[in-house]
């Protein structure tokens, strides 16, 4: 019989690699906590129509990349592609926007694209999304957060901002125009993907990886000349806050995003740490996009962050805490006829010592077995529990990672033995 395997682009997490997540994860989810965002969490299944509405009809992600299906009532369904469309809805749907919210959220997301490192099918994101706050201080506040993140996860010279705005509607239209106008001239000079886009989405063809692409844009119109003036004044709020709060940044005026919903501040934190320059968080302002899909007209901003190229960097440029592997303090062998006693003081253990990760050694073996588990296991002590020390209430404690001789001590005096 064919052995079943993962889907392409799916990927497991094996015991080994979790400790990283969690890592990751508790270090993101107290720095949120910290800043007064509250999680929330929306479904990984949507309507179809969320996801088209909001991210756009012309974009990559809804032409190309979408899981979407029928489900069982003919309804058109679709695995979330990114996570501010759904929380834009459960905002609206359960009355949040009446006040401004700070949410954060984190889990996989969905695209059928080619798997590369640091890219995959099934993918996660940390994502923030602020909404009711107008000014250029709250876009300044989350990029003050994501640069404390950086410091706090030792990357911070690892990781470039780049910084742009896209203005409101009307000078979008007015840039488009004269970004049209001059690529049609030039058409022919053009990649076969940004001809294609020419005609839908010419915005995207700014972020074109083709060489002789790049080069004919170095001479087309700079969007940052077509800003209208609240949109130029905001940028300028934006840079001088970033500014005095010590956080660098670089202008990129080519810098457009790959959704249409975003406008005025958009921006990305690139690093070149893994080959190729790669985004390892991005977003900007979509101050239209809660009234597009129904509510009010709302202020809205956010990022998304994708964990697996972070991990992937705190890995190869190896700064992550020396004991992250291990799993377990202690590992308590039980040799003989001395499962209930064994079983009893690790509970003890516990209630008195929460911080302890206790393993208790099950099904048996000989004490030489039991010790190889126990030294595999990583544990700093192997705690031994065999028939004498059960009669006596004691535990003899074998130190596994230093030079110290094992003693046996009393059962009552073992907790405070292990927190000296």
């Amino acid at each position: 019989m064919k052995q079943l395997r993962a889907i392409r682009g799916m990927n497991d997490l094996l015991p080994e690699q979790s400790p990283v997540w969690q890592y990751v994860e508790s270090t993101l989810s107290e720095l949120f906590a910290r800043y007064g965002y509250s999680e929330i969490r929306t479904p990984y299944l949507e309507a179809t129509q969320l996801f088209s509405r909001a991210v756009g009809e012309a974009t990559d992600i809804v032409e190309k990349e979408m899981y979407t299906f029928d489900d069982k009532s003919g309804d058109s369904v679709t695995l979330r592609p990114e996570g501010t469309a759904g929380t834009v809805r459960a905002a609206i749907q359960n009355n949040l926007l009446i006040q401004p919210q700070r949410l954060w959220y984190f889990g996989p997301m969905f695209r059928y694209e080619r798997p590369q490192k640091g890219r995959l099918r099934q993918f996660h994101q940390f994502g923030v999304e602020v909404f009711g706050i107008e000014g250029p201080d709250i876009d300044a506040e989350i990029l003050i957060m994501t640069a404390r993140l950086w410091r706090q996860l030792g990357i911070s010279e690892h990781v470039k901002l780049q910084l742009n705005s896209l203005g409101n509607s009307a000078s979008r239209a007015a840039y488009r125009e004269a970004l049209v106008e001059y690529l049609t001239a030039r058409r022919e000079q053009l990649d076969e993907d940004s001809q294609r886009r020419l005609e839908r989405n010419p915005l995207r063809i700014l972020d074109s990886k083709n060489a002789q692409t790049q080069e004919l844009l170095a001479e087309a119109p700079c969007l940052l000349d077509f800003l209208d003036e609240e949109s130029a004044a905001h940028f300028d709020q934006l840079r001088a806050l970033l500014d005095a709060a010590g956080v660098a940044y670089e202008i990129n005026p080519k810098l457009v995003r790959g959704l249409d919903y975003y406008g005025k501040t958009v921006f990305e934190w690139v690093t070149d740490s893994l080959g190729a320059q790669g985004t390892v968080c991005a977003g900007g302002r979509y101050d239209g996009l809660v009234e597009q899909m129904g509510g009010k007209s709302t202020p809205a901003v956010g990022f998304g962050l994708g964990v697996e190229r972070l991990v992937l960097m705190l890995e190869t440029l190896e700064v992550l805490p020396e004991a992250l592997g291990q799993q377990v303090d202690a590992y308590l062998v039980a040799v003989g006829d001395v499962q209930s006693a064994a079983l009893g003081a690790a509970e003890r253990l516990r209630d008195e010592l929460p911080w302890l990760r206790l393993q208790t050694h099950c099904g048996g073996g000989s004490f030489k077995s039991q010790m190889k588990k126990a030294d595999k296991s990583g544990a700093d002590y192997a705690l031994i529990i065999g028939e004498d020390e059960a009669a006596a209430g004691q535990v003899t404690v074998k130190y596994l990672r230093a030079e110290a001789p094992q003693q046996t001590v009393a059962l009552s005096e073992l907790t405070a033995l292990l927190q000296s």
